[in-house]
């Protein structure tokens, strides 16, 4: 089982998109993957938005909740494979670096993009927002389960992450 942390500042928004996205996909390829979501500044409460997208794409939704990063550096916590920040680069928006309780530490990657809680327009604008943010987290999570990441060695899992964060 490969096992991905996706962590953002407030775990509100775009983390619990990615999240989302990810199990959904990994079960409908019938694969174990499995994605968690985290934030270093919790904010306690999921954006309305981001379930409405997540529910919108048939992902349920029931279990999530807002989770510090904290819960995935005790023992009991998951091993975890990779961790994929996304916060916003260009909005100098500070992103979490995490540092896994015991055991290796994960492979790490940046892969940015805006808060749609910032989306101009409205509810109109920010559902749209939600939705296209959905969407293109979907489709790295589908090049990230075409890969065979569980035979990957660190650096080629780094490169290949990161090849996807860019594209």
């Amino acid at each position: 089982m490969f096992n991905v942390l996706i962590l953002c500042t407030h775990n509100s928004a775009r983390s619990v998109l990615a999240e989302g996205m990810l199990n959904q996909l990994s079960a409908e390829a019938g694969k174990a993957d499995r994605a968690f979501s985290a934030g270093s500044a919790p904010s306690g409460r999921l954006n309305p938005f981001a379930i409405e997208a997540l529910r919108n794409a048939g992902v349920d939704t029931s279990g999530y909740r807002s989770k510090s990063w904290d819960e995935f550096t005790t023992e009991s916590a998951p091993a975890l494979s990779l961790v994929i920040t996304v916060c916003d680069n260009a909005a100098s928006e500070q992103c979490p670096v995490f540092f896994a309780g015991s055991g290796p530490q994960p492979v790490k990657v940046h892969w940015g993009y805006p808060d749609p809680s910032n989306a101009e327009g409205g509810d109109t604008g920010k559902r749209r927002a939600f939705e296209l943010t959905r969407q293109a987290l979907g489709f790295r999570m589908l090049q990230l389960l075409a890969l065979p990441l569980e035979s990957l060695a660190r650096p080629e899992l780094q490169a290949a992450a990161a090849r996807i964060g860019r594209s």
